[in-house]
């Protein structure tokens, strides 16, 4: 069963391996504003457009003071690979057993692009202040637009 997050509601905690061979936990980010992204796998075209879409805009999000992670339950060597291929400038880290995007309510039964239904990671966004608290909790997400929504729902963009 997935959770039902919402504004205020203190974030799961998390540690995931990332793409560099590292390991990423959320207490390592205490004190940090963090934009953590889930979505359904590296790759697709979907996910490619989004993923490319917060790697050209990470200097604004940073300057604002975020730290941007993507999550997907793709293993490690393919996100090094994603990452490699579209020149990534921020973190992706793997939750391949889906157990972390289960944490978030990030987790569910969605249509593919060819029509069939799976189980699986959401295209979903949550903001995590400085006190490990939600700010944004959106489990509708669409890639096209994504982040020009993120940073207006930030304040960052009129």
């Amino acid at each position: 069963m997935t959770a039902q997050l919402a504004p205020g509601n203190p974030a799961p905690d998390f540690s995931l391996p990332d793409a560099s061979g590292g390991t990423v936990s959320l207490q390592d980010l205490a004190g940090k504003r963090v934009v953590l992204y889930f979505y359904p796998a590296a790759f697709t075209p979907g996910c490619t457009t989004e993923a490319c879409d917060f790697r050209d805009n990470l200097a604004s999000l940073s300057g604002a003071g975020y730290t941007v992670l993507g999550v997907s339950g793709d293993p490690v060597e393919k996100l090094a690979d994603f990452t490699r291929e579209y020149h990534l400038n921020y973190g992706l880290l793997s939750d391949e057993g889906g157990v972390v995007a289960q944490r978030y309510g990030a987790w569910g039964e969605r249509t593919r692009s060819d029509g069939t239904t799976t189980v699986g990671p959401l295209r979903s966004t949550f903001v995590i202040n400085e006190d490990g608290a939600l700010v944004l909790a959106d489990t509708s997400v669409q890639a096209d637009g994504h982040v020009a929504q993120l940073r207006r729902d930030l304040g960052l963009d009129p």
